[in-house]
């Protein structure tokens, strides 16, 4: 393992390592306006949502690791303590690419990148129309945390107001494949969160589970199912009773399984494992542990 020191590793290595590890990470689309009156927009990764009563987004404007220097947006802020938190989505991942560009404060982005502003109803900044999603909020508190390049400042945002689309949103709520969100990762690599990157975890987190230290050391210590393998049968409420994996036993797959491998246990065992494997992957994890645990005690 590489093992890193923060307080010997150059910030704009540290910088990256953080980056590329902590991701992917959503993108806030920060719109903000200044005591003249010009509109900004500006993207942030250090960002998410914190709590959904009171609604709470926090996103950070870290000091510039080159120079030290301040965002726009961070003054911004400091004047009106108002902010949009405006989502991206692919289709505008590449305007959103250009309003990083480190413009004259007195340059609209809203111009360069061709994006739309619109008004909103409770904050002086304006919305970007193309936004799938878009948050109005008011700034209640903003936590500086350090004073060096890559310090970042903490925006605590109040959400007083959302608009969303309603072409993302699929009884009730917001379907991720037609939201079709970015995430940013490390260096200039992004994320597309829909289509086959999208998947399910479902795991009831009100029923005590068996856990993986009461699997069998057999299903544990199994070299053919995967650590996720483990964690649905982990997540099992009960392991199968006797009953059922005498059942199971006696299923014709299992019968011709057994044939193949007369005399020989452990290529049996091998088999089942793949054959519970086979299970797992297509949602069968009840079916699966009785598999496993017939090959328990063969």
């Amino acid at each position: 393992m590489l093992s890193i020191d923060p307080s010997t590793t150059p910030t704009r290595d540290l910088h990256q390592f953080l980056l590329g590890a902590v991701a992917p990470r959503p993108i806030a689309f920060a719109s903000t306006i200044d005591e003249n009156g010009l509109a900004n927009i500006a993207p942030y990764s250090f960002f998410n949502a914190f709590s959904s009563n009171p609604p709470i987004l926090v996103f950070s404007s870290n000091r510039r690791v080159a120079d030290n220097t301040t965002k726009d947006t961070l003054h911004n802020i400091e004047v009106s303590k108002e902010v949009v938190i405006n989502v991206v989505n692919y289709s505008i991942v590449r305007q959103m690419a250009v309003s990083a560009i480190q413009f004259d404060k007195t340059v609209s982005e809203f111009a360069k990148t061709g994006l739309t502003p619109i008004a909103s109803e409770l904050v002086k900044p304006p919305r970007i129309k193309e936004s799938p999603v878009q948050m109005e909020c008011r700034v209640s508190e903003i936590i500086t945390l350090g004073d060096q390049g890559g310090a970042g400042h903490l925006i605590i945002c109040n959400v007083l107001r959302m608009h969303i689309d309603e072409n993302v949103v699929d009884n009730g709520r917001i379907n991720p494949h037609k939201i079709d969100l970015v995430g940013r990762m490390g260096r200039s690599y992004y994320t597309r969160a829909s289509g086959d990157s999208v998947f399910t975890v479902f795991q009831p987190v009100t029923k005590i589970s068996v856990g993986f230290d009461n699997l069998p050391a057999s299903i544990r210590n199994s070299h053919v199912l995967s650590g996720n393998d483990l964690g649905i049968l982990a997540g099992l409420e009960n392991l199968p009773t006797t009953e059922e994996v005498e059942v199971i036993g006696k299923d014709s797959r299992i019968q011709e399984l057994i044939q193949a491998h007369t005399g020989n246990a452990e290529a049996l065992r091998t088999r089942l494992h793949h054959e519970a494997k086979t299970l797992l992957k297509g949602g069968y994890k009840e079916l699966a542990a009785q598999v496993l645990m017939f090959a328990d005690g063969v």
